[in-house]
Formats: C-alpha cells, structure tokens, sequence
C-alpha cells in the first residue's frame, strides 16, 4: 500500500525497532521549540493522539494529566504529539481548562507537515488517511526504544498500563526480568 499524505518520492515510513535509538526531532510545542535530546536523563512517553477537541483524545489528555505527577516521580515525562496545528493545541488546552478544571502540564507538538510521525510510524493510512494513531513510545534516559504500544483511533489508553509498564522497565532496567501482571509493589521475580 502507499500512502498518500507523503510527497512524490519521499522515503516509506518505518517504525523504530525496540532496543534501536529513538529517531531525534526537533519541534514547535505548546510549551516551545524543544528537540526529543531535550529529554536526555530522563524517561520518555512519547505518544500521538489522532486529533485535539475529539471526545477519547480529550479523556486521555485528562488521564495522563492526572498520572502526570505519579510519572515524574519516576524521571519520567510526557510529550504528545498529533498533525493539529500549535495554534489549534492551544485552543484545545484552553477548552480543556475552562470545562475541566485541569491543566495538561506537558508539551504536545505540533506536526502539520507530519515529519515526526512519520519518522515513527505513527500514520496508518489504511486506517485514518493522515491522522496519527494512537502510538505510544517509550524512550529510556540513553535515548533507547524501551516499548512500543499501538491502539486504534478508536480506543483510549489505559494510563495505569502506562504507569505500570514505566515501573516494569525500570525494574528491568536494574534487575533484568518483571513477570506477567506485574506491578512495583510486588517482587518482579514471583
């Protein structure tokens, strides 16, 4: 298949493969020009969402904001991403203070010429055109692909997965293995 959103003769995409460098960017965010080494030292989520003002991306925003805290505690942060414009994030951001009370304390770039998704493969387009799917990335403080998640536009992420399997790679990150339904209250070997 093709996709159509890429320019006459332009590259296919291809994802990041685990254990491979994160592919680096540089970017416009709702918090300004960052670049993903910005970010070296520190844990990485780096996730998509297909469009801002929809109904799931506004409930994952308000979940990964409240998870946001637990997140830092573990040197992690969070960057989304999706193909809306900064001027169209920020209004979102707006929209979700005034009704909800809550302010989404990480950046979200902004990747009109959708450069960044497709350096990670975030464009399906048998499923959306041009929309990012829902993609999750996590990065290690080194700047290593540590886990990929995909969801379709149609389903919302489980934010205690992402916490849970930030707590698994961290564990594995010191101690090799955490076993299936794992979670950092228990031994990881059990």
């Amino acid at each position: 298949m093709t996709d159509s959103s890429l320019p006459p003769g332009a590259p296919a995409p291809s994802l990041p493969r685990l254990g491979d460098p994160a592919p680096a960017f540089e970017a416009d965010s709702t918090q300004g020009r960052l670049a993903l080494e910005d970010f070296r030292g520190s844990w990485v989520v780096f996730f998509s969402h297909p469009a801002d003002f929809t109904p799931v991306c506004t409930t994952e925003f308000l979940a990964f904001a409240r998870i946001a805290p637990a997140l830092k505690e573990r040197n992690t942060e969070l960057l989304g991403l999706s193909i809306d414009s900064i001027y169209s994030h920020l209004a979102w951001l707006s929209a979700i203070r005034d009704h909800f009370d809550v302010e989404i304390p990480f950046p979200i770039v902004a990747d009109a010429d959708r450069r960044v998704a497709r350096q990670y493969g975030m464009i399906m387009p048998e499923q959306a055109g041009t929309e990012t799917s829902r993609c999750v990335f996590v990065i290690d403080p080194e700047g290593i692909v540590r886990a990929m998640i995909y969801y379709p536009l149609t389903t919302g992420r489980n934010s205690q997965e992402i916490l849970r399997l930030i707590d698994a790679l961290q564990t594995t990150a010191r101690h090799g293995t955490a076993r299936t339904h794992w979670r950092k209250t228990e031994t990881p070997f059990n």
